[in-house]
Order: C-alpha cells, then sequence, then structure tokens
C-alpha cells in the first residue's frame, strides 16, 4: 500500500489561523532582493538559484520579467523550474530584466595547511 500525503485545504489552514507563506512577498526592496540571492549564490545549488530567481521574478511581476526578458510567461516558470537547464544568456536576460547583475569577487584565501 503507498502512502498518500495529505495536504489540508487552504480554507482549512485559514481556519487555524495559518497564513499561506509566499516568499516573494517579502522581496519588497532592493536590498531584500540582493541579500536573498547573494545567500542563494554563496551555498551553490542551481535548482536553488532558478528558484530564487523564480521568487524575484513573482515579486517583480511574471509577465513583465517575461516580456522584458524577451520570454513568454510560460516560457519563464519552465526556465525557472528546479531541474532546468537554461543556457546562461537567458539567466543573464533574465537578470537584467530583474534590474541584477552578476558580479565577481576574489575568493577569500585559504591559509596553507
Amino acid at each position: 500500500m503507498t502512502k498518500r500525503k495529505i495536504t489540508p485545504a487552504p480554507a482549512a489552514l485559514e481556519a487555524l489561523g495559518v497564513q499561506p507563506f509566499d516568499l516573494a512577498d517579502y522581496l519588497d526592496s532592493d536590498e531584500a532582493i540582493t541579500e536573498y540571492l547573494s545567500q542563494v549564490l554563496a551555498d551553490g545549488d542551481a535548482d536553488e538559484l532558478l528558484r530564487a530567481l523564480g521568487h524575484i521574478a513573482k515579486a517583480k511581476g511574471m509577465t513583465r520579467v517575461a516580456r522584458e526578458a524577451g520570454l513568454g510567461r510560460e516560457s519563464l516558470y519552465k526556465t525557472l523550474a528546479p531541474g532546468a537547464k537554461p543556457r546562461f544568456d537567458t539567466i543573464q536576460r533574465i537578470l537584467a530584466a530583474l534590474g541584477l547583475r552578476l558580479s565577481v569577487e576574489a575568493d577569500k584565501p585559504r591559509s596553507a595547511a
């Protein structure tokens, strides 16, 4: 027998006083966005980067971001889905549409052991 995961209906959660959490609601300033994306990049997880860009795009407006990146809205969702393998130039276009850019800094020197 296969166990099914039971997900409570949103109305049931609201009746208990539980509000849905949407990270995009908290990405309301350039500082919050850059700090969030910097932490995700420091972790080095490609799927998490795609998820983070999706949260930021949602906060800024998916339709606007898709249009400014030269993508269809559905294509933007697919591009930012975990497991997707977008081209670097696509990521650059999305970052530009979000008003962001990547920069590089030297890693901290490692001490000799």
